[in-house]
């Protein structure tokens, strides 16, 4: 699981930039967010033209915004538009009936969402982007909670969920857990159920939904006993704020951050990240284009990293889903 890793260097963009996109994305309208067809690059200019529509996960948000931020700068001609609906719904509301291009995931794609994709004969390919130390927060000013097994957390989030902290733990206060976490149209919801209490145990609907992540950041600050759960970019790029919580899987608590996520030490939460494009998507040359800048990227350890909050990939890892992705555009084309 833990085999996209570390590696290089090279630019990035504003991490106080992505925050305040994400928080103004969820007012985008999605109706009507159509892939459009390339402007001209088709004749075989050097020079890429069109626009791209990216759907999917608030986790992957920010790194495809600073990938397509940066790929813009270089091709001012193209246009590129990223809207975090959440893996789920990108998959079911956009990508699999045809309206993106490419859509993001904190997750792999489900398989009633690739009997969609068939339904509307949208094939696809799976490329992973990076590492996630998916984290769980409680405010600054919780300082008994700071380190919890798998099993409290279970105890939190799942469908029959403590009402107070002591319910959990008997040396906990007295006091009712305020839970903010994200939408079950979240490929981060998914993954949490999967991977902490399980699919038996479900998910509490007494909590906070929301897709945008910045929300559950903002709802942790300011409830002294509230706990929350997202992507490690959303911790990393507001540290001060919120506490993150140590998570012992057996082995003693252990801290989210880019080391014990690249090293595998930190589970269950470690994840892979991934972006999946169109096949139709990749017959076209400025699509294509932007899809090996995007695998060109995953090694940049400023950008994924330092800029963004992730786990590069190795360059082995890279050079892989390079290949995946060159044979994928080989196939589009023939």
């Amino acid at each position: 699981m833990m085999a996209e890793q570390n590696s290089d260097v090279a630019s990035g963009a504003s991490r106080r930039k992505f925050l305040a996109v994400a928080g103004s994305a969820g007012a985008l309208v999605l109706a009507g967010c159509t892939t459009e067809e390339d402007s001209g690059n088709d004749g075989g200019t050097d020079t890429p033209s069109g626009s791209i529509s990216i759907s999917g996960s608030s986790t992957v948000f920010p790194l495809m915004s600073a990938i397509a931020e940066n790929y813009e700068r270089q091709n001012p001609q193209v246009n590129t538009n990223v809207t975090p609906t959440g893996s789920g719904a990108g998959f079911s509301n956009f990508f699999c009936v045809g309206e993106n291009d490419f859509n993001n995931a904190s997750r792999q794609i489900k398989p009633e969402e690739e009997q969609l994709c068939a339904d509307n004969n949208v094939e696809y390919t799976e490329l992973t982007l990076a590492t996630d130390a998916l984290t769980v927060i409680i405010n600054n000013n919780n300082d008994f909670a700071t380190e919890m097994t798998v099993e409290e957390l279970a105890q939190i989030w799942e469908s029959d969920a403590a009402d107070t902290w002591n319910e959990v733990n008997s040396e906990w206060p007295n006091e009712p857990i305020n839970r903010f976490g994200a939408a079950d149209t979240s490929g981060t919801y998914d993954y949490f159920i999967e991977n902490v209490q399980g699919s038996e145990r479900g998910h509490t609907d007494d909590y906070q939904a929301t897709e945008q992540d910045n929300r559950i950041v903002q709802g942790v600050k300011d409830n002294q006993y509230a706990i929350g759960y997202l992507g490690f970019a959303y911790y990393y790029q507001n540290q001060e704020q919120m506490t993150a919580v140590k998570i012992d899987n057996g082995d003693g608590p252990v801290a989210p951050n880019l080391d014990t996520a690249a090293s595998g030490e930190y589970q269950p939460l470690s994840r892979s990240l991934y972006t999946y494009p169109s096949m139709s998507s990749l017959a076209q040359d400025h699509v294509a284009d932007f899809a090996r800048y995007a695998v060109q990227q995953t090694t940049d350890q400023q950008l994924v990293a330092d800029n963004v909050g992730y786990v590069p990939l190795t360059e082995e890892a890279q050079q892989q889903q390079m290949q995946k992705l060159e044979d994928a555009i080989e196939e589009a084309n023939s």
